[in-house]
């Protein structure tokens, strides 16, 4: 655990009793704080008791008036829509308002860090797509190197329930959106944007909240050293904001196509990656045979975690060798089974359409199981990497609108998965690839992506082998 630093003899308040919630209540008291406590949920005086905190009703009038400040939890509405009504009294009663990532910042560095060798480091990734595998794959090259590190953030482990560092210690982050509009100190050693593509837009109040949530990583605290996407226009201007000139290489730049110039560049074109210092290639390694990095996405994402790796350190072979080894994470481009020539793949994360369109473009003949709560921006963007696409097989309670839209793509409506799973079976041939790429949220019929990709496992299992 981290204790939190400054807050000793504090009331402190905690709004929302999830994963990060619970842990924000623990380090708040380890840090000696009384810790009072809100959920909207049924159970919320089960948890808050079981956390060791006084239940108290945020909403009420003059229920933050001995408050040092209110922590909430990422999925909480802050500002848009419309702000959550206790985090409104705060802004009004002038009572901060913070979450366990700026606890985290603020709270990590302790005494004992005068006796290391090699003061740890953090390593905080951002982005739309492909910022879990880029946080996963980083933390398996850093392991493969022998170097102590810790994940966690939006993956694994809550910032707040990781062990204090050891010397020479890298903490790989992965941070949403969410955490990053919000928390009030953001200091990482290294900052990693992967790209961006509409997403939340609702929460953020359109395209540009989004890309100022996540370019807050970036500006607040001022990073040593950024590695950042660049192939979409936005990453273009946070590598231009963030560099002195051309060869400034505290900014490492990653692409999908070749980049050119004097700066310290990382790019994959045609399944190799490329990087290049001062205009001249120092490494290069072929990712097409990287079993857990199928696709261009996933060479985007090698890209990311390469340069980050790099900037810590690590030599290029072993990076590479890194990269042979890992197995990829679950629900994103995981191949489950093959059966008679057929391959099954589950991209359950692929929850929009910019990252359906990338999991499109990794497969040759594929039956694509898509649909579920459509997001904002409509699918028109999938209709350019749908050319691989034999058939379309929809699922979700508005199945048959989603199919619909699916312009130039054969589709049939299944509505459930295993409709879907064993109508496209029963069609496919060997050479095939049945992917579930859904390109929509999950929360019509699943609590999560998860329990989707899961259910997707669960009816291949069933099918005859």
């Amino acid at each position: 655990m981290i204790p939190v630093a400054g807050v000793e003899g504090q009331v402190v308040a905690v709004l929302g009793l999830g994963r990060s919630g619970l842990a924000s209540v623990a380090a708040l008291r380890a840090g000696g704080a009384q810790v009072v406590a809100w959920d909207d949920g049924p159970e919320a005086e089960a948890r808050a008791l079981g956390a060791g905190a006084t239940l108290r009703n945020l909403t009420r009038a003059g229920a933050l008036d001995d408050v040092a400040a209110l922590i909430t939890s990422p999925g909480i509405a802050h500002l848009f829509p419309e702000p959550h009504p206790a985090i409104a009294a705060a802004l009004v009663a002038g009572v901060p308002v913070d979450n366990d990532i700026g606890l985290f910042f603020r709270s990590l560095g302790s005494g004992d860090w005068v006796d290391f060798d090699s003061p740890p480091r953090v390593v905080a990734i951002t982005g739309s797509n492909g910022k879990s595998t880029t946080s996963a794959l980083l933390h398996h090259v850093l392991r493969s190197a022998d170097k102590p590190a810790q994940l966690a953030g939006n993956i694994g482990r809550g910032v707040l329930d990781l062990d204090p560092p050891v010397d020479g210690e890298v903490i790989v982050l992965e941070l949403s959106s969410y955490q990053t509009e919000l928390a009030r100190a953001l200091t990482p050693d290294v900052a990693v944007f992967t790209n961006l593509s509409p997403d939340h837009l609702d929460r953020h109040g359109g395209p540009g909240g989004y890309f100022a949530a996540k370019r807050r990583l970036f500006s607040e605290g001022g990073p040593d050293r950024a590695v950042i996407g660049v192939d979409e226009v936005e990453g273009r201007f946070l590598a231009n904001q963030l560099a002195q000139g051309p060869g400034d290489d505290r900014v490492i730049r990653i692409a999908t196509s070749k980049l050119t110039g004097p700066g310290w560049q990382v790019f994959a074109r045609k399944g190799f990656l490329s990087e290049t210092r001062k205009g001249r290639q120092v490494a290069s390694i072929d990712l097409r045979a990287m079993p857990g990095l199928p696709g261009q996405h996933n060479h985007q994402n090698a890209c990311a975690a390469y340069a980050a790796a790099r900037a810590l350190g690590v030599a290029p072979r072993v990076i590479e060798g890194a990269f042979q080894s890992f197995a990829g994470l679950p629900h994103r481009s995981q191949r489950i089974a093959e059966i008679g020539g057929v391959a099954y793949v589950n991209d359950s994360k692929a929850t929009n359409v910019d990252a359906a369109a990338k999991a499109l473009s990794a497969f040759d003949r594929i039956r694509w199981i898509c649909g579920g709560l459509e997001k904002e921006g409509g699918l028109d963007g999938l209709a350019a990497a749908a050319g691989s696409v034999v058939k379309a097989y929809v699922i979700g309670r508005e199945a048959a609108s989603f199919a619909m839209k699916l312009k130039g793509v054969e589709a049939e409506i299944c509505t459930d998965m295993g409709t879907a799973v064993a109508r496209a079976a029963a069609e496919a041939e060997p050479g095939d690839t049945v992917l579930l790429a859904p390109a929509a949220a999950s929360f019509d019929q699943y609590d999560n992506f998860e329990k989707r990709g899961e259910d997707f496992a669960a009816q291949v299992a069933k099918l005859p082998c």
